[in-house]
């Protein structure tokens, strides 16, 4: 059996969490601050998880196509997206980004801000305060969001195919390689990548449930 499609949607699902990971705590962050223009900027930042995945491929692929100026520049660069590695990471990024961004706003939101004013009188510094006091204490939340952001890049497939194609060996992912032996009538061959993407999607769960019970008895020895 080749693996092949496995290690290319772990590859593509750890670089696309590290990314969503630093993206989505930044922006989450900043939007919190926001004054006016909140309830919009959220809802642009969020859209992408409730357009149906070939939508979002769709727009990626008139962003980053050949007829596009930013396409067109990578291409003459070698540095083309469209039917590329790239493409996956690119793909799975902005379609796990809302839930690692959603999840770590949520998180700062309940954070209780009076540990944020005692570092400002101590004299923090904002990158300090953030690392050492923030992140912390909204951790367990922060967490839960990684696991589903990595959960969503692996599983990915409608903007993926869209954006990157579909070739064995560069950017066919676990779920892409499901619907190509399914296309080719090797039922076999589909039920063995659905019974990896089961046991990899099972424990994420597992994960995020541990994760979500060391939140509760932390709140409740808070208390």
């Amino acid at each position: 059996m080749d693996i092949s499609p496995l290690l290319l949607s772990l590859k593509t699902a750890c670089l696309a969490t590290v990314i969503t990971f630093f993206a989505g705590l930044w922006i989450a962050y900043k939007v919190i601050k926001i004054k006016h223009g909140k309830a919009v900027l959220d809802t642009i930042l969020t859209l992408p998880m409730i357009l149906p995945p070939t939508v979002v491929g769709f727009f990626l692929l008139l962003f980053f196509g050949k007829s596009s100026p930013l396409g067109a520049w990578l291409s003459e660069h070698g540095m083309p997206i469209v039917f590329s590695f790239a493409g996956t990471v690119i793909a799975s990024v902005v379609v796990s980004f809302p839930l690692m961004y959603r999840t770590a706003r949520s998180a700062f939101e309940q954070m209780d801000q009076n540990l944020v004013y005692a570092g400002q009188t101590l004299g923090l510094s904002n990158y300090t305060i953030f690392w050492k006091v923030i992140f912390p204490n909204c951790f367990p939340g922060i967490a839960g969001g990684t696991i589903l952001a990595f959960a969503r890049a692996l599983g990915e497939f409608g903007a993926t195919i869209m954006l990157a194609g579909n070739i064995p060996g560069k950017t066919q992912t676990v779920a892409i390689a499901v619907y190509s032996a399914m296309q080719n009538g090797n039922r076999t061959q589909a039920y063995q990548w659905v019974g990896v993407i089961m046991l990899i999607s099972f424990l994420s769960i597992l994960l995020m449930n541990l994760v979500n019970r060391k939140q509760m008895k932390y709140a409740i020895r808070r208390k």
